[in-house]
Formats: structure tokens, sequence, C-alpha cells
């Protein structure tokens, strides 16, 4: 597992400095001038914690609180106490409801009538189409032609008019672009759009009001929406809390281009569909840059192995995303210390191919 690249900021050198930084020397890093230029980008994205509180609110009325649970085998894998919150649950099977949900509530009527068109092979092509379908609009997603014919027609089934094109998500992206040009429809950018992002967030507001016990929190990150969010209520309400990124080592252009400081675009070479993103985004990477503590390359063994232990420890049939947060967890371990890990089990829209995963020794 490579861990050796990072910014070199110096508030996220000093949060490094301890495997399980303690809340003293966290309060006294966010405060200063890295921490302050970060908050500026943030908002210069229109991110912001209010931002989260508001999405909050808009989904109270829609979805209640996700259960989160620890199990003692999987506590027992990782070395200490795992907490972990059920999003798989979600009415779609996955956080991103949260965003797709928050996003129709707010945009702008100017927008909505004209019709919306994204670009996804799953989660968030579930999202938005169940939330279009709750507020009467509507919606085309555009696919890649590979994508598994059963995440193609739930989408289908959400009353959303899906179009195949191209053999990867840079091609459909291409073609959803073309088609946002040719019939004037409204383009939501997966990575970029705030009120995403804050709906995402409220997946880790809940988390850390009903367990104030964490200290570490794992986030799989893909375009990293889910992964601002997290440092977006860590740093308003638990700023002790350490906030770890993982990613596949298949699919690292977030990693990168939190590396980097600039947006980085690469291969994917990944089973986890939720992680397979080919590019960093810029509203995300202004909050993970100065925000992330530490940002975790998994091997696909590390995650199928995750996948089998949620399946037979926690009883849940869990994506290789969504059980990314685990493998974090166990590969970093407890440092020596008694401390409590959370992660997301994001969401449980596994293929096939994922789920045969289950029967490999």
């Amino acid at each position: 597992m490579e861990t050796t690249l990072r910014p070199t900021t110096d508030a996220v050198a000093a949060r490094s400095a301890s495997p399980l930084a303690g809340s003293q020397a966290a309060q006294a890093v966010r405060p200063g001038a890295a921490a302050q230029r970060g908050t500026s980008a943030a908002r210069d994205h229109g991110l912001s914690f209010e931002g989260v509180l508001a999405a909050a609110d808009v989904l109270a009325t829609t979805l209640p609180p996700t259960p989160a649970w620890s199990y003692p085998l999987l506590n027992s894998a990782a070395g200490r106490k795992v907490i972990v919150k059920h999003e798989n649950v979600q009415p779609t099977g996955a956080f991103k409801v949260r965003g797709g949900l928050n996003l129709l509530a707010t945009l702008a009527a100017s927008a909505t009538s004209r019709g919306l068109v994204t670009v996804s092979t799953g989660n968030h092509a579930q999202s938005l189409a169940f939330a279009s379908r709750k507020h009467g609009v509507a919606a085309t997603i555009v696919m890649a032609a590979t994508t598994a014919p059963f995440k193609v027609e739930a989408v289908r089934a959400l009353g959303a008019r899906v179009v195949l094109a191209g053999d990867d998500m840079a091609e459909a992206a291409a073609e959803a672009a073309a088609l946002a040009e040719s019939e004037g429809l409204y383009f939501v950018n997966p990575g970029e759009e705030p009120a995403i992002i804050h709906g995402h967030a409220t997946v880790y507001l809940e988390l850390l009001t009903a367990h104030p016990e964490i200290d570490t929190l794992y986030v799989p990150i893909g375009s990293g929406s889910g992964a601002a969010g997290a440092v977006l209520v860590r740093d308003a309400i638990a700023p002790h809390v350490r906030v770890v990124g993982v990613q596949a080592e298949g699919a690292r252009a977030a990693y990168d281009s939190w590396a980097s400081g600039s947006i980085e675009s690469r291969p994917i070479h990944t089973f986890a569909s939720g992680l397979a993103t080919g590019s960093g985004f810029h509203a995300p990477q202004s909050v993970l840059r100065g925000g992330l503590d530490d940002f975790l390359l998994l091997t696909e063994e590390q995650m199928q192995d995750a996948v089998r232990l949620m399946a037979g420890a926690a009883h849940t049939l869990c994506e290789g995303a969504g059980a990314a947060g685990l493998a974090g967890a166990i590969a970093e371990g407890d440092g020596g210390q008694v401390s409590t890990a959370a992660f997301a089990c994001t969401g449980g829209n596994a293929s096939a191919d994922e789920f045969a995963l289950l029967n490999r020794a």
C-alpha cells in the first residue's frame, strides 16, 4: 500500500504527525493559516457547513437517519471498535440519494424546467433519477455501454431516460455534454455541484452527532464528494476526528490530484465501480487538500477481503466502495492506541461479479 505522497501544507503535516492525532493537536492546527486557506477555497466553490445544515433540513422530511452499528467480529478484525453506518439501506441502495434529493430541492426552476442530464454508471444515476421523479423533472442519464444491465434497468425503473454511449465514463461524459448542448438540458456534474456535496455530507453529520466517541473516519473516495462532506462536518463539530480517505490503487486520480495540488486524470483498473473515477474534481479537492489527515491506496485484495468480511461479520452485502472504509481501518490499524473508527457502507448495489467474490477463499 502506498501512502508516501501527501500535500506539503503545514496543517496536514502536523495532523499526520501521530497515527491517531488527539484533539488538542487537531484544534491547535486547524484554526491556523493553512486551515483558513482551505475554508476560503471551499467557499469559493460554494461549500460550507451552513450548506450541510440546510441540506439536513431538506432531507429530514424525506429520509430517516440510517442506522449505525458496531459488530464484534469487525472490531476483532480491526483491533478496535468500528462503527458502520448503513447507507446501503437507502431507497436507492446508496448514500448518493442524499445529494440528488438536495440538488432537486434547491435547483432553480430555470434549470429544472429544461430537464437534467448527467453521466454515471451506478449510484449517482439512481440518485438523480429518484430525486427527479419525486420532483417531476425530466432526467436523462448517460451510461457507458459496458454498464451492468441491472444498473441500467434500475435507472429506467425510476423513470429516467437512459442513453448508452461509449466504452467508459470519459466517452459517456462527452455524450452527456453533447446532449446538454443539443437539447438545452442542464448538465449535472456529479463532482462539482455544491448541493450534492452538502447532501452527501449529511451522512457524517448524523454519524458524528450520534457517536461523539469516534476519533477516526475512513471515507471512500471516487469523485471525493463524500469525503469533502466529511471534512466540512468534522471541522465544524468534531475537530479532534481524523478523516482518512481511501481509494483503489487502480483508480488513483483523486489521490494524485490531492498529492500534486493539480487536477489529474488516470486510467481505471478496479472492480469497485464506486471508486472508478478517472479524474479529480475541483470542488472536493478544494476541501480535501487541507482537510484530509491521510489518504490510503488499497489493493483489490484488501477491498475484496473487506466485502467478504462485511457479508460474514456484519450480515451486509455491500459493493466494493462500500467496504473500502473497512479495508482502510484494517490496513491502518490502531497505532497501539485505544480508538473508535467509523465508516459508511456507502452502497449495496454490487454487480454479479462483486457478489461472486464472496465465494472465493
